[in-house]
């Protein structure tokens, strides 16, 4: 027997192993519709997978398949649907980007052609991208135990009267998310309508009984006006990224802040300002993300104050890590030593700031923190010499940072470390990062000079995640316009004997309190 492989899955490899397999066992129909749902549906994965399914074969699956997923398949129509509609067990069915899926083929998944009573198992519908309008969302109702529906690039801009728990309507023309009796929306916990263009948000949203919301996503959608979340006392995750908030409408946000967890505020106008309005009004806030706002060093202050955070996103904003203190030849104050009062933050990312090595020394008071992500050309090895403290990390990028051979293979990871992010760090040796990784086996280091196929990967761990989806939601291609960025060799900073100084130099092992003793190179 094949190592790793048990019975029942030799037996699903060899009956699905060509067409002529399958014409053996098809035939066996009373034997098909006795067999287990978890067996069934690897059965019809499997023949998926090798394209080996077809109208004619769905039906010795009626009786025993529970969840159908053809997302993207072109060869998906009316026929079937048809087919389809005659899954008595059906609990989930995912035909996203089918594009011969349109408003007839969804009548005939309704049985609206039939006679019985079909589908009537069916929880979760997902139609994303199909060429459905509100003629085909009427049959909606066919389906009494649909609770999650995903209608996001289609045509349809009216939802029938319908008791689901999720919607997503992202990308749509709204006009109206109930058309008619609004109590059959109080079951509603879950919105998105990401990239959505509303005729009328506020009426929209307003009349929505939305007792039970706890979940709404309204990210690069056209909404002006959030007068609607001063009814929302139940929402727990809010994303506004995109949006157009401001500083002048964050009383609304404040409004529904009592059980709010996770606050999406990136690319966004605010200023560190909108935060102060926040004080006191999210005690239970474990995720904010600030990434491209306007926010600067002040905002640390109110940050701070929302003790419950353990994720927080600050990157490619206006941090420095110094506030002036306000009196005349006085040291400037450390800004993120305000950030040790929250004793449950576990994932800080600085990428793309002006922090400087100094201004990152009160960061090694952060004992919890398991995800550090720093990113300038602004730092050297004097600051991962300084976070080498946190115990608890897990992940650390330390990205285009001005690291010598010398400084990498005198830095001890901490025990719990699995990436170590050093993409940008331009100094660093391809022999140096070698006897790294030989020491530290149990540390994925990341570098042009390292062969790593996840390299491009978003890594994250902890209540990091909660930034990024489970699911990677699809989205249609959309035009680009082409960058201006150009990218800069780091190296055109120095002259060749700097460089030559800069890779030979052994002389990093300096304590934080001896900034002075920088090399003038790297102080430029």
């Amino acid at each position: 027997m094949e190592k790793g492989k048990g019975l029942v899955d030799l037996c699903i490899e060899a009956a699905t192993a060509c067409s002529e397999s399958v014409d053996i066992w098809r035939r066996q129909r009373r034997t098909l519709e006795r067999l287990p749902f978890q067996l069934a549906d690897d059965l019809f994965r499997r023949l998926h997978s090798r394209r080996l399914l077809s109208p004619s074969i769905l039906e010795i699956f009626q009786f025993c398949v529970n969840e159908v997923d053809l997302r993207g398949e072109s060869c998906v129509d009316a026929e079937w649907m048809v087919y389809l509609s005659a899954f008595r067990y059906l609990h989930s069915l995912n035909i996203a980007d089918c594009k011969n899926v349109n408003n007839f083929a969804l009548w005939h998944l309704s049985g609206t052609y039939s006679f019985d009573g079909v589908l009537t198992q069916l929880e979760h519908l997902d139609l994303w991208g199909s060429e459905i309008s509100n003629v085909g969302a009427a049959t909606f109702e066919k389906f009494p135990m649909l609770r999650i529906l995903n209608i996001a690039w289609t045509k349809v801009t009216r939802m029938p009267i319908l008791s689901i728990a999720c919607l997503n309507m992202s990308n749509c023309t709204i006009h109206s998310i109930v058309d008619g009796d609004n109590t059959a929306t109080a079951t509603l916990s879950k919105l998105i309508v990401t990239g959505a263009a509303f005729i009328d948000a506020d009426q929209v949203l307003s009349i929505l009984q939305l007792d039970c919301l706890k979940f709404l996503d309204i990210s690069c959608s056209n909404i002006g006006s959030f007068n609607f979340l001063v009814n929302l006392r139940n929402l727990e995750h809010l994303n506004l990224r995109y949006s157009q908030i401001t500083d002048g409408l964050m009383e609304q946000v404040a409004s529904a802040g009592e059980k709010l967890r996770y606050l999406n505020l990136s690319n966004t106008k605010i200023t560190s300002h909108a935060l102060s309005v926040l004080v006191g009004c999210v005690p239970n806030l474990e995720n904010i993300s600030l990434s491209h706002t306007l926010v600067d060093d002040t905002s640390l202050l109110y940050i701070s104050m929302a003790s419950s955070l353990q994720l927080v996103d600050l990157s490619n904003t206006r941090i420095r890590g110094f506030v002036d203190s306000g009196r005349e030849n006085s040291d400037k104050m450390l800004s993120l030593s305000a950030l040790q009062n929250l004793t449950n933050l576990k994932s800080l990312n600085l990428e793309d700031t002006k922090v400087m090595d100094e201004a990152l020394q009160p960061l090694s008071l952060l004992t919890e923190l398991e995800c550090l992500y720093l990113k300038s050309d602004f730092l050297t090895e004097i600051s991962l010499h300084a976070i080498a403290s946190l115990q608890k990390l897990r992940f650390l990028g330390f990205r285009g940072a001005v690291l010598t051979d010398y400084g990498l293979l005198s830095y001890r990871p901490p025990p719990l470390l699995c990436v170590f992010d050093l993409r940008g760090c331009w100094l660093l040796s391809a022999n140096a990062i070698s006897s790294f990784c030989k020491k530290y086996q149990q540390v994925q280091v990341r570098h042009a000079h390292v062969n790593n196929p996840f390299e491009d990967e978003i890594v994250s761990y902890g209540t990091s995640a909660s930034f990024i989806t489970t699911k990677v939601p699809m989205s249609r291609p959309r035009t680009v316009k082409s960058s201006n960025t150009s990218f800069v060799d780091e190296r055109m900073k120095y002259s060749t004997e700097e460089l030559l100084q800069l890779e030979s130099s052994t002389g990093f092992s300096f304590m934080l309190k001896d900034l002075d003793l920088l090399p003038e190179i790297l102080r430029k």
